[in-house]
């Protein structure tokens, strides 16, 4: 079972792929008071095809929900991610 962090909420989230080798992440960037720019997913080679993506977008898509926030997604994944679970929580959120 993967555990997903997430630091949504502590300020700027851009974090240099350089120092993350070994871990995925989401990068994101406030772009409004409320409202956050899911910018894009990186996952280590050695761990793409187990489903980690799909848990960072459920988890930043969860967040954006439960903070009433509204998200730019400019992330191909993500985008992907939205357009095969429309729920409407996450859609009623998203800025185009």
């Amino acid at each position: 079972m993967w555990q997903v962090l997430t630091q949504l909420g502590e300020g700027p989230g851009v974090q240099p792929l350089t120092r993350c080798h070994d871990r995925a992440v989401l990068l994101y960037e406030y772009v409004g008071k409320r409202i956050v720019d899911l910018q894009h997913t990186e996952v280590p080679d050695a761990y793409r095809g187990r489903g980690i993506a799909k848990h960072l977008a459920k988890a930043a898509l969860d967040f954006v929900v439960e903070e009433d926030l509204k998200a730019h997604v400019t992330c191909w994944y993500i985008q992907k991610y939205v357009k095969e679970n429309p729920l409407p929580q996450y859609l009623e959120r998203l800025q185009p």
